[in-house]
């Protein structure tokens, strides 16, 4: 059994606005139903794989456990990074954590926001390189070149690959402009570096040990010292901060003499840009794509998407251009500075719009909410709470609030009083008054939350009682 290692505690910003740190790509439908995370969780199931492990951070914990359990996916594992220290840390403590019950198991270690479409293509070429790995071996996979990418690393093999036979590994190369990716791919020795890999769980601890060894000790104690919670397991913060925060590439792979490639020529992304998700999004044949509420007119080599039921994007005569429509942000960019939307994040965080880090969506255990109307002394919010979910019993210091149920039906307490509120009723929540919703049904429950005070900051809560354990 191969135990699968999903990576999903980073933040991207180059599919900004819909990829933000509050609520990054990997856990958005970007192509298709599914999300990326979840296509990924799909992916690397099946008779051959165990439970899959996954390492996030603490704000994603339930987000992960929601979009498994809607794919009916039950984790082995759920490792929660006190803070974030790139990659190489992560994987270090998914291998103690394996190695602990069979120092002999095989894991392969993903990121959860790649597009892979042939699912049985990528679970072959696991299977090849099972057996390097089984020997020793720290396998990656290099994926075929389809043109000369500069935003992607690359792999230089030992010699030309035939067909998806395992080939040695010389050294890895930075990412490289674009006179260079021509050459690399023109030559043919060069595969893309997906950045998946597959080992057993002793030997990557001994690469650690032999190349890395300065991160063995706090990550050891961070797993030694973790917390259950809520079926989480918590890393231990204070060793956990000692590690390096460095990627596994230059932690241990770059160093070590172990490897071998299994090419893939099945068709792979990263979605590290919104010229990728163009061409993942099919363009027809004026290289349009579009989502639906997006209209194009006389456009040519275009991505036009619109993230908002009730906003229709319509654009004319565009050509190489990406627009993306959100309910709070909109971005217009030449497609070929998409690698430079990073910088409007910059930009945003430098005069403290929150558009910069915080998704529209506010995602909660229970649901999420979000914000229809602000101002300066009142606020609208839609607030969906899952079938089961209850909030906490909380009260505020300086806000009233006025539920009105639009779909199901609320269990709603306030102070010592208790009752179901259903569609088109109302109740009224006084201020400094304990409270407290739930959805006692089968079905999701929406409400209109209006908010009226002097400060209308999430930070104004008291939690009496909490079934998720927040402070």
């Amino acid at each position: 059994m191969i135990t699968p290692v999903l990576l999903c505690g980073g933040s991207g910003t180059r599919l900004w606005p819909l990829s933000r740190k509050s609520y990054p790509k990997q856990f958005a439908a970007i192509l298709g139903e599914e999300t990326l995370f979840q296509a990924s969780a799909r992916r690397l199931s099946g008779p051959k794989f165990a439970a899959p492990i996954a390492v996030t951070a603490s704000d994603f914990r339930f987000i992960v456990t929601e979009q498994m359990h809607e794919i009916g996916i039950d984790p082995g594992a759920i490792l929660i990074e006190p803070e974030g220290r790139n990659t190489a840390p992560a994987i270090l403590a998914a291998a103690f954590h394996v190695a602990a019950n069979d120092p002999a198991a095989l894991m392969l270690v993903a990121p959860s926001d790649h597009v892979v479409p042939d699912a049985d293509a990528f679970r072959k070429a696991v299977e090849i390189g099972s057996g390097p790995a089984q020997n020793g071996q720290l396998v990656t996979f290099g994926i075929t070149p389809t043109h000369p990418e500069t935003g992607y690393g690359y792999l230089e093999l030992a010699s030309i690959p035939e067909g998806d036979t395992p080939v040695s590994l010389t050294r890895f190369v930075e990412k490289p402009d674009a006179e260079r990716a021509t050459a690399m791919v023109a030559g043919g020795r060069h595969l893309w570096n997906s950045g998946i890999f597959l080992f057993r769980a002793s030997d990557i601890i001994a690469a650690f040990e032999a190349h890395a060894p300065s991160l063995i000790a706090p990550v050891r104690e961070a797993c030694e010292m973790a917390q259950p919670d809520l079926g989480f397991l918590r890393l231990a913060p204070e060793p956990w901060a000692k590690a390096e925060e460095i990627s596994i590439d230059y932690a241990v792979m770059e160093r070590a003499d172990n490897l071998s490639v299994v090419p893939f020529q099945a068709g792979w992304s990263d979605l590290g840009g919104w010229d990728a998700v163009w061409r993942e999004t099919d363009p027809d044949a004026d290289g349009v794509a579009l989502s639906i509420g997006a209209t194009a007119i006389d456009c040519h080599d275009t991505l036009l998407r619109s993230e908002v039921e009730t906003l229709e994007l319509v654009g004319i005569g565009l050509d190489n251009i990406v627009a993306v429509a959100m309910p709070d942000a909109v971005l217009v960019a030449d497609k070929s500075r998409a690698q430079d939307v990073k910088e409007a994040v910059v930009a945003l965080k430098a005069k403290q719009a929150l558009q910069a880090t915080t998704f529209p969506k506010d995602h909660r255990p229970w649901g999420w909410f979000e914000s229809l109307v602000i101002g300066q002394r009142f606020q609208v919010k839609r607030i969906h709470v899952h079938p089961g979910a209850a909030l906490s019993l909380q009260s505020h210091h300086h806000r009233s609030e006025h539920w009105i149920v639009v779909e199901g039906t609320a269990k709603v307490t306030i102070n010592d009083d208790v009752k179901l509120v259903s569609e088109n009723q109302s109740v009224y929540i006084p201020l400094g008054a304990k409270h407290r919703m739930e959805n006692p049904g089968k079905v999701p429950m929406v409400l209109i939350e209006v908010q009226t005070g002097s400060y209308l900051g999430e930070d104004d809560i008291i939690r009496y009682e909490d079934v998720y354990a927040r402070g």
